[in-house]
């Protein structure tokens, strides 16, 4: 098993208050301050943007092919798109979302799918490329972090209380359907994650202060201690999807959390590239 401490990681970004929903895009690295109310990217050189969006706590992040962001508002349980110069709100999940919004991934047709943290009876909601939306899994408990397989045919979801990964078939019609356990009895609550090209999906333990690659059915292969931090989420990108991000912070309550700026994103290479979306 692959081990790695804390000492042996690359810092690349500080100084904002909860960091979710990294993803990379385009030569940068896309993430979210729930907190902060802002939109982040930065460079594999440390350089740093920000889209300030007042009123909003961001999480999930994802692109549609035209190259918007999409953006999940959690309280206002909005999507919201930025086009590059403006931001507006494409969709009201507010009637459809039992809780907050969370992570969310979108697929190279531009369909999203977002969760709604309940710690049970949590679901997926589908906002499509019109920006009608339809809910299409049910049950959950608290959906995070997402990822979609590199053949389109499965989407992988962490259910945080659950300590479990969970996986569905996703139909032609973008349906969710066949759910089946992915990975269950987990260190500790999942978070983000992201997927590789051998079919390991690197997940931020939040509790477990690790983040960790699991197969189908459960087996680590490798572990990343970041000590006293607590792990939030994780993305594949770089050159040649090598570069893991890993988003960590000081405490996995994010009320207690206003007003630091402690998040940070650290930086390592690993040997299996990222696949799949996003």
């Amino acid at each position: 098993m692959f081990c790695k401490g804390a000492d042996l990681l690359t810092p690349l970004a500080g100084g904002f208050c909860f960091g979710e929903g990294p993803r990379w895009f385009e030569g940068l690295l896309w993430f979210s301050d729930m907190l902060g109310e802002a939109v982040h990217t930065v460079d594999l050189n440390g350089s740093m943007t920000t889209l300030p969006l007042p009123g909003h706590a961001p999480a999930g992040l994802g692109f549609r092919p035209d190259g918007s962001l999409l953006i999940a508002s959690t309280e206002r349980r909005h999507i919201l798109r930025y086009d590059g110069e403006t931001v507006v709100s494409l969709a009201d999940l507010s009637s459809m979302a039992p809780a907050n919004l969370g992570d969310m991934v979108v697929d190279d047709l531009g369909r999203a799918y977002v969760g709604s943290q309940a710690r049970d009876g949590g679901v997926i909601v589908r906002v499509d490329p019109d920006d009608t939306a339809v809910v299409v899994a049910t049950d959950l408990d608290f959906p995070n972090g997402m990822v979609i397989t590199p053949d389109r045919t499965t989407l992988i979801v962490a259910e945080s209380t659950g300590r479990r990964l969970t996986a569905f078939t996703i139909n032609d019609d973008g349906g969710l359907g066949q759910r089946r356990v992915f990975a269950d009895g987990l260190d500790g609550p999942p978070d983000g994650i992201c997927l590789d090209a051998e079919g390991g999906v690197w997940t931020a333990m939040t509790l477990a202060h690790q983040f960790q690659r699991v197969l189908d059915g459960g087996v680590v292969t490798d572990r990343i201690d970041i000590g006293d931090r607590t792990a939030i989420a994780c993305a594949l990108g770089g050159p040649e999807r090598r570069t893991l991000f890993l988003v960590s912070t000081t405490d996995a309550y994010p009320e207690r959390l206003v007003g630091t700026t402690l998040s940070r994103v650290d930086a390592t290479t690993v040997d299996v590239p990222g696949a799949g979306l996003p």
